[in-house]
C-alpha cells in the first residue's frame, strides 16, 4: 500500500536529482546513477603525497589529506555546493558524505580515524542556513565508516566576512583565532578528521588544526568533499 502511494505521489510530484534536475526512479536517492558516475573523483585518499596533502607542507602538521572530487567551475560538483551551502539542500550533503565516506573507509590509513570533527559554522550563520554543511557531511560519512561525529566542540569565535574571492593572505587574516576548542578532553589522545565542503588555500583548515593540535596526543587529518 505505501509503495503504490509512493508511486502516485510520484507522479503528480516527481523526485529530482539535485545534480541534474532529472526525475528520479525507483531505488534512487538524491542522485541519479548517472550524476554519481559522473562525480569527478579524486582518488586521493589512495596516495598520502597528493595534492591536497600538499596544501599544508610546512603549514600544519597533517597526517592525512584528501578531497572527494574536484571543483570545475560550472560542473555537477559546484552545482552540488550551490544547491548545499544555499538552496537548504541539506540531504545533498549527507548523501555526499556517505560515498565519500564508503571510498574512504576502504582505505586503510583513513581506518585509523577516531572522530569526525566538521569544521563550524559561526552561529549567526548556522542559525540563517538552517544547518552547517560540514555537519551534513560528516553526518553521512559517519553512518558510512561507522565512525563518531563529534559536533559542537570545535567552535566559531566570531563572524567573519566570507571567504570567497579572498587571495591567501587576505584568507588567513581573515581565520587567525577565530577557533577555539570546548571540552578538549574529548579530543585528547585521537585522530580525528576534520570535514569540510571545499579547500582552496587550506586556510581555514589550517587555523583549525592549528588550534585542535594544542590538545595533547592528537593527531589531525583533513577531508573535504572537493578541492579547488
Amino acid at each position: 500500500m505505501l509503495s503504490l502511494l509512493d508511486d502516485l505521489l510520484s507522479l503528480f510530484y516527481p523526485r529530482l536529482c539535485a545534480g541534474c534536475e532529472t526525475p528520479l526512479v525507483k531505488g534512487e536517492e538524491i542522485l541519479c546513477l548517472g550524476c554519481m558516475a559522473d562525480l569527478p573523483k579524486t582518488g586521493f585518499e589512495k596516495t598520502a603525497d597528493n595534492p591536497v596533502a600538499q596544501i599544508f607542507w610546512g603549514r600544519a602538521d597533517i597526517r592525512l589529506a584528501t578531497s572527494f572530487c574536484t571543483f570545475d567551475k560550472g560542473g555537477i560538483v559546484q552545482h552540488l555546493m550551490h544547491q548545499l551551502k544555499y538552496k537548504g539542500s541539506k540531504e545533498v550533503g549527507e548523501k555526499l558524505g556517505r560515498l565519500f565516506g564508503s571510498d574512504l573507509i576502504r582505505s586503510a590509513p583513513y581506518r585509523e580515524v577516531e572522530l569526525l570533527v566538521p569544521v563550524p559554522l559561526h552561529p549567526k550563520r548556522e542559525r540563517k542556513r538552517g544547518y552547517n554543511q560540514s555537519a551534513e557531511i560528516g553526518r553521512g560519512m559517519s553512518a558510512a565508516m561507522g565512525i563518531p561525529l563529534l559536533n559542537g566542540t570545535l567552535v566559531r569565535n566570531h563572524y567573519s566576512a566570507t571567504q570567497t574571492n579572498k587571495g591567501r593572505f587576505e584568507r588567513w587574516e581573515n581565520v587567525r583565532e577565530l577557533f577555539s576548542v570546548q571540552h578538549p578532553e574529548l579530543l585528547e589522545g585521537k585522530h580525528l578528521l576534520l570535514v569540510d565542503d571545499v579547500v582552496t588555500t587550506g586556510a581555514t583548515l589550517e587555523a583549525c588544526a592549528q588550534e585542535v593540535l594544542k590538545i595533547p596526543g592528537t593527531i589531525v587529518s583533513v577531508a573535504t568533499i572537493a578541492c579547488a
